[in-house]
């Protein structure tokens, strides 16, 4: 169980305190992949929760400054041991949930002070302390991750009150390490619906472990809005001028969450209530609060609350490859054809370098060894997009096919084929070039690889549809992670993460939260392209040498030879 803090308020407010705290944001000019911990602490595995200590007897101003930045692991009480630092004046002025600072280690910070000797009777009740540290992400106050790293400098003023020095000055929020910001934040991905009202797609947010996370996550969804970066392809149900009405969501012996709502949400009509109840359902159960259902009550009353109906994700056909003249999903050690795509696909005489599989399985995108694309679907092999340089196309949950000049990143095409053909226009505005493009599962973001002012990166962008689901442009990048060395092979590995493979002295593998830090990792030798999953532990990786992988544990395993051909799936 988690330690109870005080709630989060869900609001898109830019932070204007806490940095002070974010003196380096934006992309940064230098610096390669930072790997974080191991992905994502379960709510399933025990926790690990850090207590600090609060001031000593007789501590200097330093000794006071270092114990306060290490009282921001302990967010029990509202940082109750870090306010123990601060003079009782400046506790009600200091808002710790303002964010906070992820650092690479406490060995790392480095302490400057003005602090008067012990016999400066004229001057020894003040000091002015300074912390440059090594920055590498942020997390605002909605819970909003960002990478941005560079050297920072954090101000600090420390008096002597009742003969013990405390601080009267400090920046908002906390600063973690690198190492155990993990531990005291978990990643909890709030569900917002898509423009269609049919899919629901998630919105990573950095809440502290507690015991009353439901409350806190039920807040900041009913509370809060999407992420600015996301907010063009999502919606919430809840309207605005509906909140919560008591600062706690119990959980009764039958797990069902008692959600007490304001008086205005006895007007709604059935089907918004009926969507919010989705939504808030779902945002519980994919942060792993295991609750059986959600009621809504105002002023004691139960609604009528039911739910909607999503789109489900067709059952996945697991490893798709080519080889030995056969294409199709992998069964044991059968190949098991596709039907209306394996026949179309196995009689193209050219050499083909990727496919791309619709999830309905109705059709594929093709491309050859010379970079053209084509469609694959009702018994015919169609051309789609013959111009030069093409990176692996990606077929949405809609049926279009994306293609990019990799050269040309702003001559976006999505198209079913036939006539239905749509430019998007000004795609990476910023970019040089993108090197791999990956739309969702939920149809409603586009990961891509862009080179910008000669460093590559990955973003997501929100895709923008029109009433029929065309796609008709995309939202500003969000920039995820800076990345050393080339990469073209990109996937979604679930709803929030992303698999890269790079070279960077040798094969590696970057597993990043859409959202939240990644991890890298060595890639089997000689790995030449990837196959997403539905969640990182499937994903399947295949070798110049026609091995293909799968993961065992910690470790790679082979698992077939002569591979072709590694397809992919859509979303995946």
């Amino acid at each position: 169980m988690r330690s109870r803090v005080s709630r989060i308020v869900g609001a898109l407010a830019a932070i204007t305190t806490l940095f002070a705290l974010a003196a380096c944001s934006g992309l940064p000019t230098s610096g390669d992949v930072k790997s974080g911990l191991a992905l994502g602490a379960s709510l399933d595995e025990p926790d690990i929760l850090f207590l600090a200590s609060g001031p000593r007897d007789g501590a200097g101003p330093q000794d006071i400054v270092e114990g306060f930045i290490e009282a921001g692991i302990t967010p029990a009480d509202n940082w109750l041991v870090a306010q123990s630092f601060l003079t009782p004046e400046f506790r009600t002025e200091w808002t710790a949930s303002a964010g906070v600072l992820i650092d690479a280690s406490a060995d790392t910070r480095a302490f400057t002070s003005d602090a008067p000797e012990e016999d400066d009777s004229e001057n020894g009740d003040t000091a002015h302390i300074q912390v440059r540290i090594d920055q590498l992400a942020i997390v605002d106050q909605t819970g909003a991750y960002s990478e941005t790293t560079g050297m920072t400098t954090l101000e600090f003023v420390v008096v002597k009150t009742a003969g013990e020095w405390r601080i009267s000055k400090a920046p908002d929020g906390v600063v973690i390490d690198r190492s155990r910001f993990q531990r005291v934040y978990d990643d909890y991905p709030l569900q917002y619906f898509d423009q269609s009202w049919s899919r629901l797609v998630p919105d990573v947010r950095w809440l502290p472990r507690r015991a009353t996370i439901a409350t806190t996550i039920t807040q900041s969804l009913i509370e809060g809005a999407p992420s600015p970066w996301l907010l063009p392809a999502v919606q919430s149900a809840f309207p605005a001028d509906v909140t919560l009405a008591r600062d706690a969501v119990p959980i009764d012996p039958d797990q069902i969450a008692d959600v007490a709502l304001s008086r205005s949400a006895q007007s709604l009509d059935p089907t918004t209530l009926a969507r919010m109840r989705t939504q808030l359902q779902a945002t519980l159960e994919a942060a792993g609060v295991h609750v059986s259902q959600v009621r809504f009550t105002v002023d004691g009353r139960s609604l009528d609350a039911g739910v909607v109906k999503l789109v489900e994700e067709p059952v996945d056909a697991g490893t798709v490859v080519l080889r030995d003249g056969a294409f199709g999903a992998v069964v044991g050690t059968e190949i098991t054809p596709i039907d209306g795509i394996s026949d179309e696909i196995l009689g193209i005489s050219q050499p083909i370098a990727a496919v791309d599989i619709a999830a309905d399985e109705t059709r594929a995108a093709v491309q050859l060894g010379d970079g053209r694309v084509f469609l694959a679907a009702d018994g015919q092999v169609d051309p789609l997009d013959g111009r030069a340089g093409l990176v692996k196309p990606s077929i949405d949950p809609y049926g279009y096919i994306w293609s990019v000049p990799s050269n040309a990143p702003s001559e976006v095409i999505a198209a079913r084929g036939g006539d239905q053909s749509n430019t998007i226009a000004d795609a990476w505005p910023t970019a040089a070039a993108v090197s791999g493009i990956r739309v969702s599962a939920d149809g409603a973001r586009i990961a891509a690889i862009e080179t910008i002012g000669g460093e590559r990166w990955i973003t997501v962008s929100a895709v923008i549809r029109d009433d029929t689901g065309a796609p008709t442009g995309l939202g500003e990048p969000k920039p995820l992670t800076r990345i050393s060395g080339s990469a073209d092979s990109l996937v979604w590995l679930g709803p929030d993460r992303l698999g890269v493979l790079m070279e960077q002295d040798g094969p590696k593998m970057l597993t990043q939260i859409v959202g939240g830090p990644g991890t890298v990792e060595t890639a089997p030798a000689a790995a030449v392209s990837l196959a997403g999953a539905r969640s990182a532990a499937s994903v399947r990786v295949l070798a110049a040498t026609g091995s293909l992988f799968s993961r065992s544990g910690s470790a790679w395993r082979e698992s077939m030879t002569g591979v072709l051909l590694l397809a992919t799936k859509a979303g995946h």
